[in-house]
């Protein structure tokens, strides 16, 4: 299968999409300068790091590039392993790291305007509004006569208005729940991560994240977040707010075939099916799966997804793979029902588990492969399997540089 794809790539394909060259622009059609994709060290320490193996020849082998854009490296709220996600930094690093899409998971705020956040009620934890007079508007404001006051502080963008939004910054998210002072709570960012690029996170609207991903040249994937108020809120419904995402990529001029909208709501989806039928053509249906006993009943809903008009599935990559008899990662079930049923599949998070040898301290990512992890560079061989055995179309990443490397020595677009 990898032949095949090499031998359709291998003409024409790197010379249009190298570094250098002058591209139209995804979203509107003008031509404009690409800037060099630059990955970093980390795609090459990975690689070293494998085991013995053709595979690690083969990309050995591309250690040279040419490096360019690619739609099978998805930006997770842009670069989050190291950048504040889902700030203007965080996605120009993605961009920049070869991601050809990038992710803008979307939320509204008190004055029902669309903004960028991983979810409605994460502000605690990926801002510094605790820091600001806006702290005052939190939904659950910190208990001081607890000994841990900020157990249970809540801050969300429908507390806040978006002017009062756009005047916060984006931190790293974390935060300690069982600190005794803010500090404590908010110097908490997982060691695997870092807070050197956190001094200056520019928070973005979801209209300003079309415009800057139309300027770096990136297709989008907007995610349509779970409200964490009750809905309608103030008039604004489910299905306003799933329409008010569409519009705004109409408005901005971005054609229907540059945009994946997403959402873990099957509902959503419907939606953009029956009312924005150009954009539910690639509309993705994010499947929430925590646990192998919930597998199953997944597995078993894929014809009928199919059969009302989903094109594209989305579960975590555990539920994509398996080891056969000698812990050798293999498509799973999931993955090869999901194929049968004419699906294509995405994918998510690459880079978002730490050190793969502290794994069984996280596991959630790999845990139906945990026997086949050996070494940081297994991290390569899972994308692998995914990408020519399970055949997904493209993988979220918090570091895009990693499946860059990939996918540019594989000749996937």
């Amino acid at each position: 299968m990898r032949l095949f794809k090499n031998l359709l790539a291998i003409t024409g394909v790197i010379i249009a999409l190298s570094p250098l060259a002058v591209m139209a622009d995804q979203n509107n059609g003008h031509s404009h300068a690409v800037g060099n994709v630059q990955l970093g060290p980390r795609p090459f320490y990975l690689v070293e790091d494998m085991q013995k193996s053709a595979l690690k020849t083969e990309l050995q082998q591309c250690s040279e590039g040419p490096f360019y854009k690619t739609d099978f490296s998805i930006g997770h709220r842009g670069a989050a392993l190291q950048f504040p996600e889902h700030t203007k930094q965080s996605y120009e690093a993605a961009a920049r790291m070869g991601a050809g899409i990038v992710e803008c998971d979307v939320t509204f705020t008190k004055d029902k305007e669309l903004v960028c956040r991983h979810s409605q009620c994460d502000l605690e934890t990926t801002t510094n509004i605790l820091e600001t007079n806006l702290a005052g508007n939190c939904s659950v404001q910190p208990d001081f006569t607890s000994a841990t006051p900020y157990k249970n502080v809540k801050c969300c963008t429908s507390d806040i208005t978006v002017a009062e939004f756009k005047t916060l910054k984006g931190k790293m998210d974390a935060g300690n729940r069982n600190a005794k002072t803010l500090a404590e709570f908010l110097n908490a960012t997982p060691s695997f991560r870092t807070d050197l690029y956190s001094a200056n996170g520019t928070l973005l609207t979801h209209k300003e994240s079309i415009q800057l991903f139309k300027k770096l040249g990136v297709k989008m994937t907007p995610e349509l977040k779970s409200a964490s108020v009750p809905m309608p809120f103030n008039g604004f419904t489910q299905a306003a707010y799933a329409q008010k995402l569409i519009n705004e990529y109409k408005a901005a001029g971005v054609k229907a075939k540059n945009v994946w909208p997403q959402s873990f709501n099957l509902e959503d989806v419907r939606y953009w099916i029956a009312n924005e039928p150009t954009f539910g053509k690639q509309a993705v249906y994010l499947e929430t799966l925590d646990v192998p006993e919930q597998v199953p009943a997944a597995i078993a809903k894929l014809p009928s997804l199919a059969a009302e008009g989903v094109k594209i599935v989305a579960p975590p990559m555990w539920v994509l793979v398996t080891l056969d008899a000698n812990n050798k990662i293999v498509p799973s079930e999931y993955a090869i029902a999901a194929k049968a049923a004419g699906l294509d599949i995405i994918t998510w998070t690459l880079e978002r588990s730490g050190l793969l040898k502290n794994i069984s301290g996280n596991p959630y990512y790999y845990q139906s492969v945990l026997d086949g992890i050996k070494t940081e560079g297994d991290m390569m061989v899972m994308l692998d399997v995914l990408a020519q055995d399970v055949g997904i179309i493209g993988i979220f990443s918090d570091w895009p540089a990693t499946v860059t490397y990939y996918a540019n020595c594989m000749n996937l677009k």
